[in-house]
Order: structure tokens, then sequence, then C-alpha cells
């Protein structure tokens, strides 16, 4: 036979179309051949084409994408357009030679896209001299989701939970990381550089271990002739210079600082400190939450998202909807264009890219834009009458239906529940 290698353009597309049913299966075939055979390919002239969402790719800027879903990752840990995932290859390390303490923000009592970006950060530090050197350790405080945590590359995990640690309590937590310290003496700390409490934690444990932290930092690269083998980059001067330093033990990190762990899963071991954490009587007073109302909140930041599409024509009871369950309000982008929803509650990658733990698209077909700007969302439920749109194919649950009749049985049923809790209590 002819030695001559046959093209399959077909495949070849299927391999580009995300929303192909038969997508990751080809993915996976052409995962065998090289990582290559899925990021470039013959074009129907003879020159080489790049696909430009691969992971990795560096655009005409010099930045390098991330992929946060997983989604095009081939025969790896993959997260398709169902949200099921691959089988991982399974990492233990039973005597680390060295720790690499991560303190995530957990908002909500999850992992968000920055903790995934760190933990992907401190498990490229933990696997530079081996995959079984390091280990990367988790320290969370409070109520958390410890569902998944092995597969976002953690080793080991400390818990720390009671009263003095509720809500915002900077004195209490710091005095529990420096237990933390004492007993496990990890090689470096990473934190968050966030507004959600990272950032005022990672300072105030910089300055009881007497370090000077790098802050800002969003990148860090080999280099045996500093004290650690790494030097970072930070940002500097408001953003707009960069400044390289040695990688200090504490460090501050910025969202996509490194990407994600998506190819294997880890142990996730609890551990617990040989020594009760001392009772402070701190000088800081957390009050409690603020109510807020769900309207006002931005789209980027909201937990729950009722999306309205082109398919919501009863639009009071949307709003009434939405006002009943406690959700933000989002909408595809041709609500927006037809003048029913503001343009600042437009969801997709032309508007806003949206990391809710519930997203529930109304009347939404799903545009590629659209699927795009929910990738990071948990669970996404679909309301709508087209049993094969994309949507649905993207949906964790979907309900085929008329969306009126469907959110009304649904607002019905939570004030009912509501009601008999109020006679109840």
């Amino acid at each position: 036979m002819s030695e001559i290698i046959r093209r399959d353009p077909r495949r070849e597309w299927i391999a580009r179309n995300r929303l192909h049913p038969d997508h990751l299966s080809v993915l996976a075939e052409l995962g065998k051949r090289g990582a290559s055979a899925t990021t470039e390919w013959m074009g129907p002239n003879g020159v080489i084409r790049r696909d430009p969402h691969a992971v990795g790719f560096i655009g005409p800027n010099g930045i390098k994408r991330i992929d946060r879903s997983g989604a095009q990752q081939g025969g790896h840990a993959v997260v398709g357009t169902t949200g099921t995932k691959e089988s991982r290859r399974l990492v233990t390390i039973d005597e680390p030679a060295f720790l690499v303490a991560v303190v995530p923000d957990m908002p909500g009592g999850r992992l968000s896209a920055h903790d995934r970006d760190l933990l992907g950060l401190a498990r490229q530090l933990a696997d530079a001299d081996g995959e079984r050197s390091g280990a990367v350790l988790a320290v969370i405080f409070g109520q958390a989701d410890l569902g998944g945590l092995g597969d976002a590359g953690i080793d080991r995990l400390i818990v720390l939970d009671g009263d003095d640690l509720d809500g915002y309590a900077p004195e209490a937590r710091l005095a529990a990381l420096a237990a933390v310290e004492r007993e496990l003496a990890p090689r470096l700390w990473l934190l968050p550089d966030s507004k959600l409490g990272g950032a005022d934690l990672g300072r105030r444990l910089a300055a009881r271990l007497g370090e000077r932290p790098a802050a800002g930092v969003w990148q860090i690269e080999r280099d045996d002739a500093c004290a650690l083998g790494w030097r970072c980059t930070g940002r500097g001067a408001a953003g707009s210079s960069d400044i390289q330093r040695t990688l200090p033990r504490v460090v501050l990190a910025l969202p996509e600082c490194a990407e994600p762990v998506f190819e294997t899963r880890h142990a996730a071991q609890p551990l617990s400190l040989k020594q009760a954490l001392p009772s402070l009587l701190g000088r800081i007073e957390d009050r409690g939450q603020v109510a807020v109302d769900p309207a006002g909140v931005a789209l980027s930041e909201a937990e729950f998202i009722l999306s309205a599409g082109n398919g919501v024509k009863d639009w009071d009871g949307f709003h009434h909807a939405a006002k009943v369950l406690g959700a933000t309000e989002g909408a595809s982008r041709v609500a927006v264009d037809d003048g029913f929803m503001p343009r600042d509650r437009q969801v997709g990658a032309t508007g806003t890219w949206v990391t809710a733990r519930v997203y529930m698209a109304v009347g939404i077909s799903g545009a590629i834009q659209h699927l795009q700007g929910i990738q990071s969302c948990d669970k996404v439920v679909a309301i709508n009458l087209d049993p094969g749109c994309d949507m649905v194919k993207r949906a964790d649950l979907a309900v085929i239906g008329d969306s009126a009749g469907i959110l009304a049985a649904l607002v019905e049923m939570v004030e009912r529940q509501r009601e008999e809790k109020r006679d109840a209590a």
C-alpha cells in the first residue's frame, strides 16, 4: 500500500467543532497521534492551520491562552459540553520532601477560578523536581464543599472550623496559619491577591513570618541562581510595569498565574494539627453579612443567575420569578439587542463571563459566544421548547416546555414551600 498519509477532512472538522456529538471521541483518537494533531492540521491549500482555541496558543499580543473548562484537553481530564469527566490518573504522594501551602479564598464555600489557578501554580512548584517530590497542602477555613478538591491538585487538606474563624476574623486566621507554620513548616505559602481576603491575610502572614512577600505575581520561571530555584514576575506601579525578583516564601498571585490542574487527580488526604488552636479575643467583630438585592449584584459575582433569551415572551413573569427565586437576572445578546434587558446584563463572550453556581437559561438556544461565557458555571439548567438546541446539550438538567408555564409552576412551588415553613415555625 502507499505510504502517503491520507487526510480525513470530516474528522478534522469534527475535531474543531466543539458542539459536534463526536467531538470528544475524535479528539481522544487524534490525541494518540500526538499533541500537535489536535492543534495543527493541513489546510486545503497546503498551508498549516493552527487552532487559536487550543491550550497554550500564543495570541498576537503574546498572551498565552488558558482553558479553564478543560473542554479542549483531548484524552485527559476532559470536561465536555455535558459536564461529565473522563477518568484521570490518580497521583498519591506518601512521603513528600516538602509542602507548598495554599490558602484559597473559597467564596461561597467552593473553589473559584482564581483558586484553581493558584492550585495550578502550586502544583507546578511542587512537581518541579519530580512528580512525587513535593505535595500541595490546602488550608481551608469554615464550612466548604470538599468534593472535587483532589481534582484541583490538592494532596493534603487541613480544614479549620470554629466560631473564632467564621466570617471576617483575620487575627484568628493568622494565628491558625502560624500554627500550621510551626508544625508543618511549608516551603512556600501561596495566597490569592484578591479583595476577598487573600490579599489582606497574605500580607499579615508575611509580616508574622518576617518575609517580604511578592504581590501581584502572574508568572514564575525556573532560575537555579535564585535561593528557591525560581524567579517571579509581578505587577507593579498600579499595573503599568512588571517587577522581577527571587521567589520568596510568601506569594500573592493574580488570576491566570498558571493553568489549572486537569490531567491528574490527587488524594486530598485530610490532616489535623496536633495542638489545639489558641482561643483569641479578637479586636474585630464581624456583624454578619448585609442583605443584598440580587438585582444589584454584578453578573461576574452572582451565585445564581436566571437568564432570558429570545424564547421569553412573558417578561413580567420572568422578572417576578427572578425576585421570588432570589436570582440575579441575565440575558442573551438577542434579548439585549431587542431592548428587553440592559446591556450590563448580557452574558457571553461579547458580554460578561460568569462563574455562577447555578445558571438557569430560559428560552436561550445556545450560541457559541453564550456557551463560552457560561463554561465556568457549576450547574446549568435549560428551559426550552427545542430539545435539540445547543443549550440543552450543554445543560446538566433540561426541561422541555413553555418557559412561562414552567416558571409559573416553579414560583408557585417555592412560595408554597415557604408558607409551609412559616406555618411549621
